[in-house]
């Protein structure tokens, strides 16, 4: 999964994108909600949190609160982040390149983690980042934050896919098992 400071950069530039938004709160609550617990399988609607099952979400949630979509924004980030951001090689793990990026989104992103997660957000901006890629990184917030949720939800529920930087991405290819 991404880490907390990526997803909540996401929705920090989602929030300045969309005036629409009309509590910054509940947005960023909704973002944390799905990793606030031990079994995310449950909270993301699927077997793995890289394997999210969006359309299930779509199914049982309208997007009708800003928490709700705080909560798809989390799991759309979770699902492409894995899916079609980083292709990392089997067996590689690059959980400790979080911590040495998260310095620089934090500050360019105005990131600020609630106290019970600032644990989580180490910072070790002396060894450059193996796989997570600043401008990789940077790539990927700019795009997830520019999605219409609205406008995803309805091409994931309709279709199976939505539309990022202009390419079709496919998002029926996990089931809930």
């Amino acid at each position: 999964m991404p880490g907390y400071v990526i997803h909540i950069a996401i929705a920090n530039e989602y929030i300045r994108r969309n005036k629409s938004i009309e509590n910054k709160k509940e947005l960023i609550d909704g973002v944390l909600a799905p990793d606030s617990v031990t079994d995310k399988s449950l909270t993301h609607y699927g077997e793995y949190s890289s394997r999210p099952n969006l359309r299930e979400y779509l199914i049982q949630n309208e997007l009708t609160t800003d928490y709700k979509k705080g909560y798809f924004l989390h799991l759309l980030t979770d699902y492409l982040f894995y899916n079609y951001y980083i292709v990392k090689p089997k067996g590689v793990t690059f959980y400790q390149d979080y911590d040495r990026t998260n310095k620089e989104l934090i500050e360019k992103y105005d990131v600020h983690l609630p106290e019970e997660l600032k644990k989580y957000a180490n910072i070790s901006s002396d060894l450059e980042p193996e796989i997570l890629k600043l401008d990789l990184l940077e790539n990927m917030i700019d795009e997830i934050s520019s999605v219409n949720l609205e406008k995803a939800a309805k091409e994931i529920k309709n279709n199976n896919y939505i539309m990022i930087a202009n390419k079709k991405i496919e998002t029926n290819i996990f089931k809930r098992v």
